[in-house]
């Protein structure tokens, strides 16, 4: 999810709350942190709120997302290697958290760390001390750690699949990231806050949403919480060319998750407007559209506008000869 305006938006209750909570988290000495969250809500944008208003601030932010990174890679990419430590280990590699020295090093989806790496995680966290793989010496880091998980630890722990030990140690201080569903008309906020931005970045001037999609924003639950609503905004500037944001322009199933049907202005054309009525034709239009905002973005440079997208300068011109665009 994009970074909104680097700060956390809304004025319910849970998020002025949150946003005291992550300024006197970020300026006391605590060593560990852990974010809860559902998927979308923000972890990765609090935790660099917390690095941003830290004493480390000057120093390296390190994200490290421990479900992307395949576990036989992950120990080498925290901890680095000496060379000849393993085939293919040719030089030394300095580790992600030992380049996050003094700094912040935010550990997301910590769930996933298989349970072996988690015994040294904890050992690093008591010692402040950890050993490349292959080394014989320890390395001293002085770093903040900042773990986040979509998941209830505790539960994981009950079910054998995270270290009691480890979660105690994260748990010392924990800061819980509300659902979007939660929020009251934050959502709405929000909602105008990515219109401006999108607004900016599309040269578009849509003023807002309509009172009647305003009313499906408030009732839907967002499963996807923030990052569901940023994306589904920006989908809309990209594919509708309204100066304001109808229920006609929302996904079938949010229509019908809120209201057990599609209404009306959702069901057939409006203002004279086809509709569109098949995937195949509304994919292309999609396409048309993104690749048409590329180009002019690029002043019409095939090889820049390839590099936005990308994908090579070959698929680019066989996808413009396709669209109808050359």
């Amino acid at each position: 999810m994009a970074d909104y305006a680097n700060e956390l938006i809304g004025s319910h209750p849970s998020i002025l709350g949150l946003k005291r909570l992550v300024e006197k988290v970020a300026k006391s000495p605590a060593r560990t942190v852990l974010i809860y969250g559902e998927t979308g809500t923000g972890k990765g944008l609090v935790a660099r709120m917390i690095h941003r208003l830290s004493s480390r601030s000057a120093k390296a932010f390190v994200d490290i997302n421990c479900a992307a990174i395949p576990a036989s890679l992950l120990e080498s990419e925290l901890f680095g290697h000496e060379r000849g430590a393993f085939t293919g280990a040719v030089e030394r590699k300095v580790g992600l958290i030992e380049a996050a020295n003094h700094g912040t090093v935010f550990l997301d989806e910590i769930r996933e760390m298989e349970m072996t790496l988690q015994a040294k995680l904890l050992s690093l966290l008591d010692t402040q001390h950890f050993r490349r793989v292959g080394a014989v010496n320890a390395t001293t880091v002085d770093s903040r750690f900042i773990a986040a998980t979509n998941k209830v630890l505790l539960s994981e722990v009950t079910a054998g699949k995270f270290r009691e030990d480890l979660y105690y140690r994260l748990q010392v201080v924990a800061v819980n990231l509300p659902a979007l569903r939660e929020r009251g008309d934050d959502v709405l906020t929000l909602s105008q806050h990515f219109i401006e931005r999108y607004n900016a970045i599309y040269k578009r001037s849509i003023r807002g949403l309509s009172d009647e999609a305003a009313d499906i924003f408030r009732r839907y639950k967002w499963p996807g919480n923030v990052r569901e609503l940023e994306n589904l905004l920006e989908r809309i500037f990209i594919l509708e060319e309204d100066d304001v944001i109808l229920p006609r322009h929302l996904p079938d199933r949010i229509i019908r998750t809120v209201v057990g049907r599609a209404p009306a202005d959702v069901a057939g054309p409006a203002q004279g407007e086809a509709a569109v009525t098949g995937f195949h034709e509304a994919t292309a239009d999609f396409q048309r559209k993104l690749l048409t905002r590329a180009l002019t973005e690029a002043d019409g440079n095939l090889q820049a506008a390839a590099t936005a997208l990308k994908i090579s300068r070959h698929a680019l011109r066989h996808q413009m000869i396709k669209l109808g665009l050359q």
